[in-house]
């Protein structure tokens, strides 16, 4: 199957779209599409992909499900486009940061200034209906973005993986430790930040990490 995507990845995911999950996953996308609103857009579905090719990669932040209201979620996790409100759980990422390395809170939610030093923010789905959280969840996006994963894992080395709460969290067995640094916390949501993840450090240490290794660490 051929898939728009940024042609780092096409090359080493092609064997992901030409499985039968994953044709039956485009079909269940497009019918969704068809039939009521999704998110994101379908051309930003891919977004940090075609942001970050595969060989620019440093830092890999796993999330779970986009935000499903309507003009927050355009492809990269977390983030927000300009002039939209901040949500809870990445101010307290912005939170954490300030406590951390000093770097004030910002205006802004968008994050595609991560994205342009490595920063690889990637929900575990790619899609939602509209106002309905984890709606197209156990569709085939999971296989997929696991498959993802394992390829960083496997073919590049001294990346920082971020994984925040539970379900992130039961992704580190798809890292190999031995080549990666991972970083576990609980989730930033209002929720749970005050249950390790406010205090975690993890941005100054991906930091000192990637200078360990002779790579520029990020602006964040």
């Amino acid at each position: 199957m051929k898939v728009k995507i940024e042609e780092s990845w096409r090359r080493r995911l092609q064997e992901e779209f030409d499985k039968p999950y994953f044709e039956q996953l485009v079909a269940f996308v497009r019918s969704e599409y068809a039939r009521v609103q999704v998110l994101p857009p379908g051309h930003q579905i891919f977004q940090v992909f075609n942001a970050c090719p595969f060989e620019s990669v440093k830092v890999v932040i796993l999330g779970q499900d986009p935000y499903p209201n309507p003009g927050q979620y355009y492809g990269v996790c977390f983030s927000v486009p300009e002039g939209v409100a901040i949500p809870g759980s990445l101010c307290n990422i912005f939170r954490e940061i300030e406590s951390d390395i000093g770097n004030p809170m910002p205006v802004s939610g968008n994050l595609d200034r991560w994205v342009r030093q490595g920063v690889f923010p990637m929900n575990s789905v790619l899609t939602v209906r509209a106002h309905e959280t984890g709606s197209h969840r156990n569709r085939g996006w999971e296989t997929f973005t696991d498959a993802v994963i394992r390829k960083l894992s496997d073919e590049r080395e001294h990346l920082v993986f971020m994984l925040w709460g539970s379900y992130a969290r039961a992704k580190a067995s798809l890292i190999d430790t031995s080549k990666h640094l991972v970083l576990e916390a609980a989730h930033p949501s209002p929720r749970s930040a005050d249950h390790g993840f406010f205090g975690c450090r993890h941005f100054g240490r991906a930091n000192a990490y990637l200078q360990s290794q002779g790579i520029a660490p990020i602006d964040w």
